[in-house]
């Protein structure tokens, strides 16, 4: 055994760590100092002999390495040129000379060692020379598989000394970095080359996987997709050596999981299942990969099965009614019928007479009234009551199907329709769905949303809606459908003939009290910082404030004053003007300034020509009046108000009836069709329409022709005909509420619509009287001063009854004298 000789070194030299490579004695390499340590250290040895030991760091993560971090055995370089760039960095040019092992680490700015060299040794000659053959051998076999350029091929083959060679090979294929580290510490040439023959031998099985590799993906690929063939060629990879599908395989068997878990019926999981095949068969980063995998996300969240338990209490539903909402009589009586029913299904189901589909069958309610009554949070309620999950879509101003049914899959940007979100997001199968606004639905070149509706509102189809998106049908036969609307009339008569109308009223001004000294009162203390001894509303305040400063059939607005009231009270509180505030009636004109509603009130005497009608619009119901005017003239309908075309056609009606009755009620022929008749309902800013004047026109017409005055006290509703009948009418109670205000203490009203003062409190009754009429003449009767015996009897000048004419004493057929 012979030994080279030994380079003579310093005995402690500069250390630069580097990580994830090894060089080896004889090569020449430039090495990249970004880290102190090494920069501090190749300062170092350009300073002194200008050699530097190159030595690997066992864990390539540490940023400030020591001693410890280091292997023992690395290589001792001469420093033949080091350059520094611009961003700090330094670049050295180092040739290797000989391994060395280290004996100790010392720190400081840099790392520097102890080390003694490794004499280089060969081994046996016979043994050496087999040895390297060999290993040109497997060396040329494993480069004929293209796994190194043919430079550094050449450069390999052409090196006469074993050891230089083995070296070589080492650093130039891909080794791990223990093993390359394994062949510098061998300084044995023999037992390094036994080492890299080993090496070699699991890169040539290596390489021959990666042959079959190859051969089982090119069948499978388009051979111009190089990246989708390196990923497919990847996958067969971990799949041969770990036994891995790789990531892309991953994400398919997640989502087959959730799928199994979600119990889906076998139409549904088949389409599912082909998407998800899709999605494993594609690669990663196509654009339709990003498509299907948002779709199969979507699918695997919905809740296909998941339900919440319906809580089924009549009273306890009963009694969370009533502490969220006053008033709504009706309202709360049909809801807990609604679960009374439900429960009732239910026991008879879980006894096995009705199947799960029968119990979930019910009506879909639509809640119709003016805005701020509670209908959108009585829906909470519902679904509070119910133990259900609670979903509000907003359909205001919605004009595309999609809105409903969702994109199909096709376009950019697609996603399901709103139905379908709000069942993901509720979680459950089977949440109150609030449709809110469904009178306020457009139709456009997109389609018809109200359209859609049918089959989502309809008990019979809805249990296989199909969202476009989806492509699947999804149940939606145990969500518990309530829709609202403002105008029912707006209503498609298709989608309003799926579902059952529940009508909101205005409330009564005993009502808002009661709702603002409940809720809205205790709410808005809450939210501006008061407490309940800092302020304090006298029922007179609150009274004023619902009639002077606010005009609604809810209490939105009278939510909002009491807001203002409460901030402008925090203010002097927080100023420490005051520690405590009543509001009275008087105070509100400091805070809220001058009242803006002066409610109507009744006439403060009788009038010729001048009637009492009543109104109602979605803010509740008023008084007005009705005045008629015989003017000289050509003859002629003067009309003026705004009136709308129904009012219009009510005042011709009531001029056709008052000619057609013309003798009867004494009305000069002559004058009547000699002079210019103009009625005026004030006031004249605001549009009005509707038949229900039809009588107060009536009334204010004939007491204008035949000057018997109009009663003030009376106040009238509703349609006439040209033969003098009293036609029904909507909305008798806001309007008697209106009256009421205004000091009406008689109200005449249609015969037919006396079932309606049920609905009216029983104390309000008390206070008024009701003319229920069949005929104008009844109307007449009770509207005019001296009713109906007053127009029949012959009148002079302005009105007045003439004197009976006295009976002649002689006898029929005697001759004068």
């Amino acid at each position: 055994m012979t030994t080279d000789k030994s380079t003579t070194l310093p005995q402690s030299i500069p250390v630069c760590p580097v990580r994830g490579s090894v060089i080896y004695p004889t090569m020449v390499q430039h090495i990249d100092a970004s880290r102190a340590i090494s920069i501090n250290a190749i300062e170092a040895a350009m300073q002194g002999e200008k050699v530097i030991l190159i030595v690997s760091q066992k864990d390539k993560d540490v940023d400030d390495p020591k001693g410890s971090d280091l292997y023992d055995v690395g290589t001792a370089c001469n420093v033949l040129r080091v350059r520094k760039n611009p961003d700090g960095t330094v670049q050295m040019l180092v040739s290797a000379v000989s391994r060395v092992k280290v004996s100790a680490y010392t720190s400081g700015d840099y790392l520097t060692a102890d080390i003694e060299a490794l004499p280089a040794v060969k081994g046996k000659a016979v043994e050496l020379r087999a040895l390297s053959r060999e290993l040109r051998e497997k060396f040329d076999h494993v480069a004929s598989g293209g796994k190194l350029s043919a430079e550094n091929v050449q450069t390999i083959q052409g090196k006469e000394d074993a050891g230089e060679m083995a070296d070589h090979i080492a650093f130039n294929l891909d080794f791990t970095l223990e093993d390359k580290q394994a062949l510098l510490e061998l300084p044995v040439v023999t037992e390094r080359i036994r080492k890299l023959l080993t090496l070699l031998d699991t890169e040539q099985e290596v390489q021959a996987v990666q042959a079959r590799i190859r051969a089982q993906v090119k069948d499978e690929i388009d051979k111009n997709q190089r990246e989708y063939y390196l990923r497919e060629q990847m996958k067969v990879i971990q799949k041969e050596l770990n036994g891995d599908e790789g990531e892309e395989g991953d994400e398919a068997e997640q989502f087959r999981a959730k799928i199994e878990a979600l119990n889906l019926k076998p139409d549904v999981k088949k389409e599912i299942d082909r998407e998800v095949n899709r999605l494993a068969r594609m690669h990663p980063d196509a654009a339709e990969a990003t498509v299907i995998r948002t779709y199969l996300t979507w699918v695997t969240e919905l809740p296909w099965n998941e339900r919440s338990e319906d809580r089924l209490d009549v009273q306890e539903a009963a009694q969370v009614l009533d502490d969220d909402h006053y008033g709504l009589e009706k309202v709360k009586d049909r809801v807990l019928e609604f679960l009374a029913v439900r429960r009732l299904r239910k026991e008879r189901a879980e006894r096995g007479e009705l199947s799960a589909e029968d119990v979930n069958k019910g009506p879909i309610l639509v809640f119709t009234g003016p805005p701020g009554v509670g209908k959108t949070s009585i829906a909470q309620s519902i679904a509070k009551a119910l133990g259900r999950k609670y979903v509000r879509i907003a359909l205001g101003g919605a004009r595309d199907e999609s809105d409903i049914r969702g994109h199909r899959r096709t376009y950019i940007g697609a996603m399901p329709g709103r139905l379908i979100q709000g069942i993901r997001t509720a979680g459950t199968k089977n949440p109150v769905i609030l449709l809110d606004e469904v009178d306020k639905l457009g139709s456009g070149h997109q389609g018809d949303p109200s359209s859609a509706l049918l089959e989502v509102l309809d008990p019979a189809q809805n249990q296989h809606f199909t969202d476009h998106y989806l492509g699947v049908p999804f149940d939606l036969s145990e969500v518990m459908f309530i829709a609202t609307a403002n105008y029912p009339e707006q209503i498609p008569p298709a989608l309003m003939d799926r579902m059952e109308v529940i009508d909101f009223n205005s409330y009564i001004e005993q009502e808002k009290l009661e709702i603002a000294k409940r809720y809205l009162l205790p709410r808005q203390l809450i939210a501006n910082g008061l407490k309940a001894n800092q302020i304090a509303f006298t029922d007179a305040a609150l009274e004023k404030l619902i009639s002077h400063y606010t005009r609604e059939a809810g209490v939105r607005n009278l939510e909002r004053e009491i807001g203002t009231v409460a901030r402008k009270v925090a203010r002097r509180i927080a100023t420490g003007e005051v520690k405590r505030v009543k509001v009275t009636d008087k105070e509100l004109e400091r805070y809220l300034g001058q009242a803006r509603h002066t409610p109507e009130t009744e006439g403060k005497e009788d009038m010729v020509g001048v009637s009492t009608g009543m109104f109602y619009t979605p803010v509740g119901g008023d008084i007005l009046f009705v005045e008629t005017s015989i003017l000289p003239g050509k003859g002629g309908l003067v009309l003026t108000g705004q009136l709308g075309d129904v009012m219009k056609e009510s005042a011709r009606a009531a001029l056709s009836y008052a000619k057609s009755n013309a003798e009867r009620f004494h009305i000069d022929r002559e004058r009547l069709d000699n002079s210019e008749i103009h009625i005026h309902v004030p006031a004249g800013a605001i549009p009005k329409e509707g038949p229900s004047a039809g009588g107060a026109i009536a009334t204010s017409l004939i007491s204008a022709l035949t000057g018997i005055p109009a009663r003030h006290d009376v106040a009238m509703t509703g349609e006439m005909t040209l033969t003098g009948r009293y036609l029904p009418i909507g909305g008798l109670k806001e309007k008697v509420l209106g009256a009421r205000r205004a000091g009406i203490k008689h109200i005449i009203m249609p015969k037919t619509n006396e079932p309606d003062l049920r609905d009216i409190p029983l104390h309000l009754r008390s206070s008024m009287r009701f003319h229920p009429a069949e005929t104008l003449d009844q109307v007449l009767d009770v509207s005019l001063v001296g009713g109906l015996k007053a127009l029949e009897t012959p009148r002079g000048e302005g009105g007045a009854a003439l004197p009976p004419k006295r009976k002649s004493s002689r006898r029929a057929g005697e001759a004068r004298a």
